[in-house]
This record gives structure tokens, C-alpha cells and sequence, in this order.
């Protein structure tokens, strides 16, 4: 199981904003975490190269609750 935390932190460490201590399910990347569509591209690759997931590939995800989804199936 990969460290999305980490990856979101990452991620927003990038754009220089400063990292956050937990992710909850509702979170919208856009709207909590400030997510860009550069964002996004950053967060698929970076999970898709944790874990060989692209958890874009069905459609848009709009929360954390969603991703975690698209990671246990």
C-alpha cells in the first residue's frame, strides 16, 4: 500500500505550499488542497509509479475518499 499522504505532501511541497499532517476521505483536491490540474498530473504519475494504478484512467477523481477507493481495489 503506498504512502498517499506522502505523495500529497509531495505535491503540494512542489507548488510551496507546506505539508499537511492528515488526509481525510471528503477532502476535495481542488477546493481543500488547492490542486491545479498540473497538480493532478503530478499526484497520477506519482501514484502511478508507486503502485502501477493510473486512478484517473476511469474518469475524474474530485476527493481523497475517491482515490483511497481506486488504491484497495
Amino acid at each position: 500500500m503506498i504512502d498517499l499522504l506522502t505523495i500529497v505532501n509531495t505535491v503540494l511541497e512542489n507548488k510551496g505550499l507546506p505539508a499537511i499532517s492528515q488526509l481525510l476521505p471528503h477532502q476535495k483536491l481542488r477546493d481543500d488542497l488547492g490542486f491545479d490540474s498540473f497538480d493532478l498530473a503530478e499526484l497520477t504519475v506519482r501514484i502511478e509509479d508507486a503502485c502501477g494504478i493510473d486512478v484517473f484512467a476511469t474518469g475524474i477523481i474530485e476527493t481523497v475518499g475517491e482515490i483511497e477507493v481506486k488504491l484497495a481495489a
